[in-house]
C-alpha cells in the first residue's frame, strides 16, 4: 500500500502530497537508513546498491540489489559505465517503486562506481514517473585521489541533466565547519547528518503547518526541469539573540561561501522552524536580512511550528545558482570513462583519457633548431660533466647504431662531379655532414 505524508498546505479536498527517497549506493544507503531511525522514517524508503553484502543494514526501508547477472552481488569496483547498466536492468521494479509519487529525493555519494553511475538513471526513471526528482548528493574529500574526483564530476554533470534540481555538499568543506581532531566516523556522520538536513529542510517545508506555508505546486513550477545545482546549509541558535545569531551562523557558513552564494543565487528557499514561541517579528527580521543578501533571486519562505523546539530556531536555505554547466554544452557520457586500472599500493592512478580540445590551429610551423658541429659538442661536454650513473644512461642513449642498410650504387651517376654547396657536399646525408646523433 502506498504511504502518502498529508498535505497540511492545501484543503481536505486536495489529494494528498506523497514524498518518497531513493537511496543510491554505499552513502545513499547509509544516510537513508539514518532517515528511517529519525523523524523522516514516515517517508517510504528504497536502498540500491550493486554489492548485496552493503544492502544488510538494519533498516525498514525497502531493499533492492542492481544486477545482480552483471556483478553476483559484488559491486562494481569502481566503475560507473557498470553501475549505470547496472541499473538500467533494474528499471521496471524502479518504475514500479517511483510509480503515484509527487516528490522523490535521490540521495547518494559521487565518486564510486553505483552512485555515480546510478543516481542519473535513478532521476530519470522518477521523472518519468511524473515526479519532480531532486538528488541530494556528496561529492568526495580532496584525499580520496583524482579519479574519484574527476569521476564525480563528471558524475554531478549527468545528474543534473537528468534531475530538476542538485543538492550539493562538498565533502571538503567540512574540514571548515569540524575541529581538527574529530574523528574519522564523526567526519562522515557529519556529513550524513548534513544531507539528512537537507532533505528534513525541503519536507517540513511542504508539510509542516505553521505561520507561512508553501505550496508543492509552487515548489514545482521553480524547480521543474531547471537542472541547477544547489547549495545549502543550516543552523540554530537559542536565547535572547537568537535571530542575529542564527542569521550569522549561517552566513558565515563555509557550503555557502561565506554568503557569496546567496548573491549570485537566482531562487533560495528558506526553511524556518521554530517552538510556539515564534513570532511574526523575529520572522520578519529574519527574512529582511536575507532580501538584503539575495540581491538577484527570488526567496521563498517556509516558516513552521515544532511544538519541541522552544526557545530555538532552526534555519535552512537551499540556494540554487544559475546553471552554466549545461548551457551549451554536450553532457559526458558515463561511457566515456575507462575502467579504472588496478591500483597497486598507490592512492590514486590515471583515470580518464586526456580530452582533445580542437582549437584553430596556426599554418605557421617553425623551422627545426639548426644542430652544428659545435652545439653538439658542447652537448657532449654537459653530458660528461653529470654524474657517472646518469653518463652511463646517457651513454646508451647516444649510442650510435648502424642501420642494416643494403649499399646502393650511384649506377650511372658514379662518376658524376659532387654536388658542392658553400663547401659542402650535398650527396652526403644531412645527419653526417652536421655530426646529428641518431637516437
Amino acid at each position: 500500500m502506498r504511504e502518502s505524508i498529508p498535505d497540511l498546505n492545501s484543503g481536505s479536498s486536495s489529494q494528498p502530497l506523497t514524498i518518497k527517497i531513493i537511496g543510491v549506493g554505499g552513502a545513499g544507503s547509509n544516510v537513508v537508513a539514518e532517515m528511517q531511525r529519525s523523524d523522516l522514517g514516515a517517508i517510504p524508503a528504497l536502498i540500491l546498491h550493486t554489492n548485496s553484502r552493503i544492502l544488510n543494514l538494519d533498516t525498514k526501508a525497502q531493499k533492492m540489489v542492481l544486477g545482480a547477472r552483471r556483478t553476483h552481488g559484488l559491486g562494481t569496483g569502481g566503475d560507473p559505465e557498470i553501475g549505470r547498466a547496472a541499473t538500467e536492468d533494474q528499471e521496471e521494479p524502479l518504475r514500479q517503486f517511483c510509480q503515484g509519487a509527487d516528490l522523490i529525493f535521490i540521495v547518494a555519494g559521487l565518486g564510486g562506481g553505483t552512485g555515480t553511475g546510478a543516481a542519473p538513471v535513478v532521476a530519470r526513471v522518477a521523472k518519468d514517473s511524473g515526479a519532480l526528482a531532486l538528488a541530494v548528493v556528496a561529492l568526495p574529500f580532496d584525499f580520496e585521489g583524482n579519479r574519484r574526483t574527476k569521476q564525480a564530476q563528471v558524475g554531478l554533470v549527468n545528474l543534473k541533466s537528468a534531475a530538476d534540481a542538485v543538492i550539493c555538499l562538498p565533502n571538503q568543506k567540512l574540514f571548515h565547519i569540524l575541529d581538527e581532531q574529530t574523528p574519522v566516523t564523526e567526519t562522515f556522520a557529519a556529513s550524513n547528518d548534513l544531507m539528512t538536513q537537507g532533505v528534513r529542510g525541503i519536507w517540513q517545508m511542504l508539510t509542516r503547518t505553521g505561520l507561512i506555508n508553501v505550496d508543492f505546486s509552487y515548489l514545482r513550477s521553480v524547480v521543474h526541469d531547471r537542472h541547477t545545482e544547489s547549495m545549502f546549509a543550516s543552523a540554530e541558535a537559542r536565547g535572547e539573540a537568537r535571530v542575529r545569531e542564527v542569521l550569522d551562523r549561517l552566513v558565515a557558513s563555509p557550503l555557502l561561501e561565506e554568503g557569496r552564494v546567496l548573491q549570485e543565487s537566482s531562487d533560495v528557499l528558506v526553511s524556518l522552524v521554530g517552538g510556539p514561541d515564534l513570532t511574526i517579528t523575529e520572522v520578519n527580521k529574519i527574512m529582511e536580512q536575507l532580501n538584503r543578501r539575495v540581491t538577484e533571486g527570488q526567496l521563498i519562505l517556509g516558516a513552521a511550528i515544532d511544538p519541541t523546539q522552544t526557545g530555538c530556531i532552526r534555519l535552512t536555505i537551499v540556494a540554487s545558482r544559475p546553471n552554466r554547466d549545461l548551457a551549451g554544452q554536450s553532457v559526458p557520457e558515463l561511457s566515456r570513462l575507462s575502467p579504472p586500472p588496478t591500483l597497486k599500493g598507490e592512492i590514486e592512478a590515471p583515470f580518464f583519457d586526456e580530452l582533445t580540445v580542437n582549437l584553430s590551429q596556426s599554418r605557421f610551423k617553425a623551422p627545426p633548431p639548426a644542430t652544428t658541429p659545435e652545439n653538439t659538442e658542447l652537448l657532449l661536454q654537459q653530458l660528461n660533466g653529470q654524474s657517472d650513473r646518469t653518463r652511463r644512461h646517457s651513454s646508451k642513449r647516444l649510442k650510435q647504431e648502424m642501420f642494416n642498410l643494403e649499399i646502393v650504387s650511384k649506377g650511372r651517376f658514379e662518376k658524376s662531379e659532387p654536388t658542392i654547396h658553400h663547401g659542402e657536399d650535398l650527396d652526403v646525408p644531412t645527419y653526417i655532414r652536421r655530426g646529428v646523433v641518431l637516437n
